[in-house]
């Protein structure tokens, strides 16, 4: 697998699809809870960010986040390509997409299309969520939801359909990125979320640990250094994944480093644009 394509996957919380996969992850009973978005945080009604992506010592690509506000949810969209050289070497040309509930963060589905040489595959995983409240009560059965996996592999023209429970609410791993910068970064103060990815939920630490100052194209930025963690997976004692979120009411992604046996490659934020 093309090293870009695998640093995108293990970027969006990093992760789309499989970064933190446990083999059978956690029962979705026993999944933490999602925290809401803190009072006054408001996701960007339009907006898109412009990524470079680095592989050790040249740019090997170019990744674009789109948010945009559609009736009650939020949608995000996000692309990955090659460029230079790299294209020459290994062609890849993939399309992200995710939706949530903003008041909730609860996410609606994850799909993703990928061109990657000959190989071509789309795939939709959609969330059918139980009843939302914040937390049970003692001693009663949390409500659960389900999931439905549809993947389609364009050059052979098959199609495969799973279905499995999740939690009342679960996080996508691509608007899980936007979603932890909706939540309060105090240093210190981890917190865990249901990460919702290939028909596990997969229980996620935030560890919140440092304030950085952080140069990107895109200028120079007080940020805060956050690390996703599980306690099994491909990334446990193979590498490490790190996001810096701006420090201010913004709490924008600026800087996405993945760091595995492999190599390193960071994702430098290169431009915000509203529209």
């Amino acid at each position: 697998m093309n090293p870009l394509y695998k640093a995108l996957l293990l970027a969006a919380v990093i992760a789309p699809l499989s970064a933190f996969s446990q083999k059978e992850g956690v029962p979705p009973a026993q999944a933490p809870l999602v925290t809401q978005p803190m009072p006054g945080y408001a996701f960007p009604a339009h907006e898109t960010l412009t990524f470079t992506v680095d592989w050790r010592v040249f740019t090997a690509g170019r990744a674009v986040f789109q948010l945009d506000q559609q009736g009650p949810l939020m949608k995000v969209q996000a692309s990955a390509d090659t460029v230079g050289a790299t294209n020459m070497i290994y062609q890849v040309i993939d399309r992200f997409q995710s939706s949530f509930n903003p008041q909730t963060g609860c996410s609606a589905g994850f799909s993703k299309q990928t061109q990657e040489g000959r190989r071509k595959i789309s795939s939709d995983l959609v969330f059918a969520p139980g009843a939302t409240a914040p937390a049970p009560a003692l001693n009663s059965t949390p409500a659960l939801g389900t999931q439905t996996l549809t993947e389609r592999n364009v050059v052979k023209g098959t199609t495969k359909t799973t279905s499995g429970q999740i939690p009342a609410c679960v996080i996508d791993t691509l608007s899980g990125i936007f979603y932890v910068g909706s939540q309060r970064l105090a240093i210190g103060q981890d917190f865990k979320l249901p990460l919702a990815d290939a028909m596990r939920t997969v229980a996620v630490t935030m560890k919140v640990e440092a304030r950085e100052d952080v140069k990107t194209p895109a200028g120079t930025f007080t940020t805060i250094r956050v690390q996703p963690t599980a306690d099994a997976g491909v990334v446990k004692n193979r590498g490490t994944i790190t996001i810096w979120y701006s420090d201010d009411a913004r709490h924008l992604p600026v800087q996405i480093r993945a760091k595995l046996l492999w190599g390193t490659i960071t994702f430098h934020l290169q431009s915000v644009e509203s529209h």
